[in-house]
């Protein structure tokens, strides 16, 4: 994504149909094309008649749209979320066949659930528990460490980082799996980008700051 505004859409990082069968071409073509753009324009649309705004990041917008003035707070915080929220989704899957995580993540994800299996299964768990729309999180801190949480609507885990997100909105699922969204748990599992993601674990890492032993 640009580092502030004018936003565009990004492209899909593959064909429609690349993640068949876990997610149709339709699906993504109405997630990607109709959805996150929505986003896009809003968010647009919204500092356009905001200047003095327009040089905020999109991280800033979606963590301090508290100090915005009244009018747009709500719009910010609603849109730049999504805007954020869906970049991450789409750049953090893959077609098939399933990878796994690399050693790094590997081991964190060991130290902090026990293995890979337990992982998922505390992200379905998040996933699931999710009343309404919303999204549930692989996040990392400043130390390194994993968690799981969930937000509302288009909420972000900021200033956790975020690694990996499920959307768990209608739209991210119903045309293909009506309301079964343990089975759309399911297959977007098996389509994540495990090597994506841990480069995105050990950038992270790398950006923490060092103390010197006392």
């Amino acid at each position: 994504m640009e580092s502030h505004y004018p936003f565009t859409l990004p492209p899909l990082p593959y064909a429609y149909d690349a993640l068949e069968p876990e997610l149709d071409g339709r699906l993504i073509h109405f997630h990607h094309d109709k959805h996150f753009a929505a986003y896009v324009d809003r968010l647009d649309r919204i500092l356009a008649q905001a200047p003095a705004y327009q040089s905020w990041s999109l991280e800033q917008l979606c963590t301090d749209w508290p100090s915005l003035p009244c009018a747009i707070r709500q719009d910010v915080r609603n849109n730049a979320g999504g805007v954020y929220n869906h970049d991450l989704y789409f750049r953090t899957l893959h077609p098939l066949p399933v990878t796994s995580p690399g050693v790094a993540l590997r081991a964190a994800i060991q130290r902090d659930f026990g293995g890979t299996p337990e992982l998922k299964a505390a992200m379905r768990s998040a996933a699931l528990a999710q009343f309404g729309s919303g999204w549930a999180w692989l996040t990392e801190d400043c130390d390194g460490r994993l968690a799981v949480c969930r937000t509302p609507n288009q909420d972000t885990p900021l200033p956790l980082q975020p690694l990996l997100g499920c959307d768990v909105w209608e739209h991210a699922y119903y045309l293909q799996y009506q309301d079964r969204r343990g089975d759309y748990f399911d297959a977007w599992w098996r389509l994540i980008d495990w090597p994506e993601i841990s480069q995105r674990y050990e950038q992270y890492l790398s950006q923490r700051p060092h103390y010197p032993d006392p």
